[in-house]
């Protein structure tokens, strides 16, 4: 069986840092290790309208800035299938067979359904997309064979919901269907990073995102403004770093390099914790230190994106490319499953 990778993201935005150390580099890394067959990456365009069906054109104009973040990160569209959602539409045919293998109850029931439906305030007026946007989820999945599925720990319940629709799947009909498996990242720190304001999650909707495509200024005056230990009043004051937002981008990005680079009256970040917690280090001092990280670990970014921003006209091309490589792959799956449910009439189930 072939090693095949299926991830995405929802273009509702330019992607953030949560996504940069939660997903981007992990995906960098699988893609060139050599380890994989076949590596599918998706903009979720139709999953993003389940819950954005007012506002088409913020879909629609995000799907440029996320090819754009892929491309500027190191997806290289020459080892990874890039592809648009919508333009594969044997995933809906696929999702329509399995909404007969998942109960109404079932969907309640998963911890990432009722999680979403709560935070955007939906109560019971869910659009009927949105809450089988699991079901959807497993034909992405599903139709390009993917046995590999990097996500955070939030989405694990997603995972589980697609190995029961492919095991019902292949007990009833035929085993066509391959079991995924989820794929955590690897470094807990980097699992999730809050908002800039302290809130739990970074969210483009709540504002307190530092995207992978800001300007040195704008890292400069977000991380300036980064919520950090309210009782850290004075510099003399000692402080917290355990859930304090500027120690844990500091966790996610810092290495001992930086210091000899930008601070080298410390050897390491324990001993900058160290000094902070007993007091005598200022939050100015810490934010600064973490903007230089942040532009150092950002800038060839930034260059990779303005380089590809001069042709747009390539970039869709390699959608258009990409979308059209992926559907083989989904129109072949489709084929497997309707002539495993027996209703491939005109192939070899003939009436």
């Amino acid at each position: 069986m072939q090693n095949v990778i299926l991830t995405g993201d929802r273009p509702t935005g330019k992607l953030h840092l949560g996504h940069y150390v939660g997903s981007l580099h992990n995906r960098v890394e699988m893609q060139n290790s050599g380890k994989f067959d076949k590596i599918f990456i998706m903009i979720a365009d139709a999953q993003a309208l389940t819950d954005n069906a007012d506002d088409v054109n913020k879909v629609k104009t995000n799907i440029s800035n996320v090819a754009l973040d892929y491309l500027s990160c190191g997806i290289d569209p020459e080892k990874s299938t890039i592809l648009i959602q919508s333009q594969i539409p044997e995933l809906c045919e696929l999702s329509f067979y399995y909404m007969n293998l998942v109960t109404v109850s079932r969907l309640q029931r998963n911890p990432t359904v009722k999680t979403e439906i709560q935070m955007r305030g939906f109560k019971q007026s869910i659009p009927t997309g949105f809450f089988c946007y699991p079901i959807s989820q497993a034909a992405d999945i599903t139709a390009f064979k993917a046995n590999t599925v990097p996500v955070g720990e939030d989405q694990l319940p997603m995972i589980e919901q697609t190995r029961e629709i492919v095991r019902s799947f292949n007990s009833l009909y035929k085993e066509v269907l391959v079991e995924p498996r989820a794929v955590l990242p690897t470094n807990s720190k980097c699992a999730r990073l809050p908002g800039t304001d302290g809130q739990a999650k970074m969210s483009k909707s709540l504002g307190n995102c530092i995207y992978i495509s800001d300007t040195p200024d704008e890292i400069k005056k977000k991380v300036h403004n980064m919520f950090t230990d309210p009782t850290h009043l004075r510099v003399e004051d000692p402080g917290h770093t355990k859930n304090n937002p500027v120690f844990i981008y500091l966790d996610a990005f810092c290495e001992d390099k930086h210091f000899a680079e930008f601070l080298p009256e410390y050897a390491n970040l324990q001993e900058m914790k160290a000094h902070y917690e007993r007091g005598g280090l200022g939050d100015g001092k810490v934010k600064k230190f973490l903007t230089a990280i942040l532009q150092a670990e950002l800038e060839p970014v930034l260059k990779r994106r303005q380089e590809f921003e001069k042709d747009l006209g390539a970039v869709f091309e390699m959608l258009r490319v990409g979308s059209e490589k992926a559907r083989e792959v989904a129109a072949q799956t489709l084929d497997d499953v309707k002539t495993a449910m027996g209703i491939n009439y005109f192939g070899k189930n003939k009436l």
